[in-house]
């Protein structure tokens, strides 16, 4: 048993119920796992918490995955961040896989697109509320505010790569911080979800106090272990892909794209699904636009990060391109292929960086930077925002040249009145009424199906 008195077993139940109730975004399950993990079983303090959601929100990736395989290292050593990483994205991968099965072969069918019609028109309120939401806490000065527009500016008119984006708001950060600029002096941490009061004390810093584990103190020989076997974990696979079947196909592109995903999804899901949105669609051309919306839907209303929308991507592409497998099969192997290449990197960000993270408390450079990144990041989520109004609210875009910028705008008269109207409610549902995501979502896809039942969808 150790020293903080909490099984392997009760552990796995534990992380198997924050999984089980890990819907509505990374906000939302980040809310779930401090009030199981801080507030009701006690196992870490506040500062911990925080201090480990600070680390792993500068990571590429989704941030609460990572929050729960960092917890879970901490708390049992590697078996339980393995443990707590994994349960945290089977749920999600399990209920995307038997949707994107379902969308695969009935999605053209009545009902069916009648729901996906509802969730598209739904997915858009959720993004402006993540907008809004994030705006609020990240843009607290004029630069912040400033940052957020040049990444808007950069990505929708400019279409610069997403990586270079974060990497000058991160880098602009930093400068600052190190300059001394007031508006970047006050980085800080992420707030906080939600305090502990006059509990007592966690039983890991009861246990140990403000000394680390003996598993959390950083060698150079453990980092070179921990690098080693997740860089094969990751990159081998790639490579039996890549050689079994080739750079130029479908399962190799998968392997390849999602693996540079991992790399740069700084920001987590929102601030990334734009750029995936367009490779995807105009790129590669796996996807139709509103399939994306589709696959962003799923992720909605199923639990695990939502960056699992890259699941359905990799199955759609090697349903449509399934070469000598039946395409059903084909689909379950690259929506393996894409999750596998996304999160595997994850557990190495977490187990090589993590004990030296823990021996720091704190950088105001490091924090400096993080709030540029997230002063960015509101300005990536709106460009989804927009992209995804183009492509659900407008039955047809066409290319606009001003002053020298190209860019997509919405063909006049093709705006659908239908899908309009239930944005619109969503946004109300959402932003006046404050009746959640999941209702929300469940009252615009039954919305959808009366609308195909009345005749008026064509």
């Amino acid at each position: 048993m150790p020293p903080h008195g909490v099984s392997l077993g009760e552990a796995f139940r534990v992380w198997l119920r924050v999984a089980a109730l890990s819907f509505g975004g990374p906000a939302g399950q980040i809310a779930v796992m401090h009030r199981i993990v801080v507030e009701e079983k006690r196992w870490i303090g506040e500062a911990r918490f925080l201090h480990a959601l600070g680390y792993c929100t500068l990571l590429p990736g989704p941030e609460a995955q990572q929050l729960a395989t960092y917890i879970g290292w901490l708390m049992h050593r590697t078996p339980g961040g393995v443990m707590a990483g994994t349960l945290f994205v089977l749920p999600g991968f399990v209920s995307i896989l038997a949707l994107s099965l379902v969308y695969a072969a009935y999605g053209g069918v009545g009902t069916v697109a009648a729901v996906f019609y509802g969730l598209k028109a739904a997915v858009l309120a959720v993004v402006a509320q993540a907008v809004l939401r994030l705006g609020r806490k990240a843009l607290r000065s004029r630069a912040t505010v400033a940052l957020a527009v040049l990444a808007f500016m950069a990505l929708f008119l400019f279409a610069v790569p997403f990586p270079i984006v974060v990497a000058a708001a991160g880098l602009a950060g930093f400068v600052g911080a190190r300059l001394g600029w007031p508006a970047f002096a006050a980085g800080g941490r992420p707030g906080n979800p939600g305090g502990t009061g006059g509990s007592p004390p966690a039983l890991l810093d009861a246990a140990y106090g403000d000394a680390l584990p003996d598993h959390a103190r950083p060698t150079v020989t453990g980092a070179l272990r921990a690098g080693a076997v997740w860089l094969t974990l990751w990159l081998v696979p790639v490579a039996g892909v890549l050689l079994a079947c080739g750079a130029g196909s479908t399962f190799g592109r998968i392997a390849v794209f999602f693996s540079q995903m991992a790399v740069v999804t700084f920001g987590g899901a929102y601030a990334v699904l734009a750029y995936v949105a367009q490779q995807a669609v105009e790129g590669y051309g796996w996807l139709r636009p509103g399939e994306m919306l589709d696959g962003l839907g799923m992720a909605e209303t199923t639990p695990g990060p939502l960056i699992m929308v890259l699941e359905f991507v990799g199955f759609v592409a090697a349903y449509r391109d399934p070469g000598a497998l039946p395409p059903s099969v084909a689909g379950t192997l690259g929506a393996a292929l894409a999750t596998w290449v996304t999160f595997v990197p994850c557990f190495l960000w977490i187990f090589l960086g993590a004990p030296f993270i823990e021996a720091l408390r704190g950088n105001r450079a490091l924090n400096a930077s993080l709030a540029a990144i997230t002063a960015a990041v509101v300005g990536v989520i709106l460009n989804l925002a927009v992209w995804f109004a183009l492509h659900s609210l407008f039955r047809a875009q066409a290319p606009v040249r001003v002053l020298g910028l190209a860019f997509n705008w919405p063909v006049p008269g093709s705006l659908d009145p239908w899908a309009a109207a239930l944005s619109l409610a969503a946004a109300l549902a959402l932003l006046r009424f404050k009746l959640g995501v999941i209702p929300t979502l469940a009252g615009c896809t039954l919305a959808g199906v009366a609308l195909h039942l009345a005749g008026v969808l064509g």
